[in-house]
């Protein structure tokens, strides 16, 4: 266990906290709460780099522990229609399609690496850009509707893009028998 290891765990156990506060309407708590646990992104990642502390750990954890703050909190936003459902089933079910075509794919024996290309961490910094500015209104006061209308159709269509490219990834994957995985991301930890 590392240092990253143990910040990334920590902003796992963020989460449940996170969906209490939005449950109970403490949108200025949940709001300061998701910015900790985005700060504690950026140290975790620092960290591991400058210090050469990466392992295959916190490979694993870094991503599981962002999906598991941005599924909780879209779904939650789109339960108290803050965000559009279409939006909200968008993102889980990108999360979701990925998580089971790399599980196939290891239960077929085909194991992937799963390597983060720049579309989906432009959709990662968009989903996270706009549940900021949805948080951000509803804590200090209100966001351009425009701003957030467009956010939101630019987070559906990177979402979606992000998707197709996964699949496709996965598909020429399969039907090459599962060999030649990509090797490990650069900024694994």
């Amino acid at each position: 266990m590392t240092l990253p290891n143990f910040i990334t765990i920590a902003r796992i156990f963020m989460v449940p906290a996170i969906v209490w506060l939005l449950f109970a309407e403490a949108y200025q708590p949940a709001f300061f709460l998701f910015l900790l646990a985005g700060l504690s992104d950026a140290l975790d990642g620092f960290v591991a780099k400058q210090f050469n502390q990466r392992s295959e750990l916190g490979a694993y954890l870094d991503p599981l522990a962002d999906k598991v703050m941005l599924v909780a909190i879209y779904v939650l936003l789109g339960i108290f229609d803050h965000l559009p459902n279409w939006l909200v089933i968008l993102v889980v079910s990108r999360d979701v399609a990925i998580v089971g075509a790399v599980m196939l794919a290891w239960l077929l024996d085909k194991p992937m690496k799963m390597e983060p290309n720049m579309l989906s961490k432009a959709n990662t910094t968009m989903q996270i850009l706009l549940v900021a500015m949805v948080l951000g209104g509803l804590a200090i006061g209100p966001v351009a509707h425009n701003l957030i209308q467009m956010a939101t159709v630019l987070t559906g269509f990177l979402t979606a893009a992000s998707l197709a490219v996964y699949l496709r990834d996965w598909l020429e994957h399969m039907a090459n028998g599962g060999g030649d995985a990509p090797p490990p991301a650069q900024g694994s930890r």
